[in-house]
């Protein structure tokens, strides 16, 4: 079916406001989580370009979760706009039925929560796994070149490298690793020599021992002829990366290998982590109907209540909250997985119910003015200006 020419105009002014709003949101995130690199990147040695791309790879472990609220934001805002121009009222008076509002806003956001899939589900497992061989090389050029010998390094907080002697190979010496990142014990460990594996994953220390100290003073040692370092995130291993749920690709969850070291420790994470892919991708369909419920409809600008962007943003983090911890607890207990699925769903019923009935979500503007009379005073108290004026004269 052909689009109209009014629906073309409401789909382009909503893609544009989703933009604009997806990039600095983007830009943001991108900033922040490159700025938590850039020590790792320099402490090591790697370029500037190796700096960009660590932080670029991170993106699309964020984007599933962004994309949704740019979109409620942008949608809400965007026929917010169109009220307060009359837009909506000449549509609603020229005898325009509400789907032509809700057409073109559910195709843009059909179309997020496909591109949500395919991210989600194609792309985040491999940037996941391409930024765990970055940080491993880096921590791996770390301990090879720049750790100098007979001086403590810190890798990151609460983690402590010293090398006695470095020789040809890459061999290293004289080994010793502290480890108090742990609040409930503290591991020291001490080896006669250990290397970089050849696929720079993992530190490899070899006739050694570990020291386990508790905190009430209680010491363990443990001798090994060979103990491993994942490289990736330092966590220590018994060889190769300790590899997570959310780094595992899709045909992998929908057929996990029962052999798999990983998967055999913690199973329920990885069927949570297969169940939160193919319901997360909803949830653009779902701030897309929520935003239409909240500002879809033409009203006057003498109605009370909250500027509609709030209302539909507010709606939007309370189901997201939810499904978060659906998510979390489905890794704990299975009866937990139909609610991932059950929370978007009946949201969109709920959603397509009002939107059947004419009728719309609405915060009204007496709580509205509750909460900026509560953030008053609590800022009055807090810079003291609760007893101006209230002394004698």
């Amino acid at each position: 079916m052909k689009m109209k020419l009014i629906e073309r105009y409401i789909l382009r002014r909503a893609s544009l406001m989703f933009v604009a709003t997806l990039l600095p949101l983007l830009g943001i995130v991108w900033v922040t989580q490159a700025l938590s690199s850039i020590n790792l990147v320099t402490d090591s040695g790697q370029s500037i370009f190796a700096f960009l791309k660590l932080a670029t790879l991170i993106l699309p472990s964020v984007i599933p979760i962004i994309l949704p609220f740019a979109l409620v934001i942008g949608v809400s805002q965007t026929l917010t706009v169109m009220n307060g121009d009359s837009e909506l009222t000449v549509l609603a008076s020229a005898g325009s039925s509400r789907t032509t509002i809700i057409r073109p806003i559910m195709i843009l956001a059909v179309a997020m929560s496909v591109a949500s899939f395919a991210v989600d589900n194609f792309v985040e497992p491999y940037s996941r796994m391409a930024v765990r061989k970055m940080i491993a090389t880096a921590h791996a050029d770390m301990l090879s070149a720049v750790v100098q010998e007979n001086t403590f390094r810190k890798v990151t907080d609460g983690l402590y490298v010293q090398v006695a002697k470095r020789r040809n190979g890459g061999v290293l010496e004289g080994l010793f690793v502290a480890d108090t990142r742990d609040p409930r014990f503290e591991m020291v460990y001490y080896a006669r020599e250990g290397a970089v594996d050849e696929s720079s994953s993992a530190l490899v220390m070899k006739d050694g021992e570990v020291h386990r100290k508790l905190p009430d003073g209680n010491v363990s040692i443990i001798k090994f002829d060979s103990y491993a370092f994942d490289l990736a995130d330092l966590t220590q291993t018994t060889g190769g990366s300790n590899i997570r749920a959310k780094d595992r690709d899709l045909p992998f969850l929908l057929n996990p290998d029962p052999d798999d070291p990983y998967y055999k420790k913690d199973p329920g994470s990885f069927t949570a982590e297969l169940h939160r892919r193919f319901s997360e991708w909803l949830f653009p369909a779902v701030f897309g109907l929520i935003a239409l419920v909240v500002s879809g409809d033409a009203r006057s600008h003498r109605e009370a209540r909250m500027h509609p962007m709030i209302t539909a943003l507010l709606t939007a983090l309370f189901v997201r909250w939810l499904s978060f911890y659906a998510s979390n607890s489905a890794e704990e207990s299975a009866y937990f997985i139909p609610v991932m699925y059950l929370i978007p769903l009946l949201t969109a019923a709920l959603a397509i119910r009002y939107l059947a009935r004419n009728k719309s979500l609405d915060i009204p503007m007496t709580f509205g003015e509750r909460i900026g009379e509560l953030r008053g005073r609590l800022l009055s108290r807090l810079t003291g200006r609760g007893s101006v004026g209230s002394g004698a004269p």
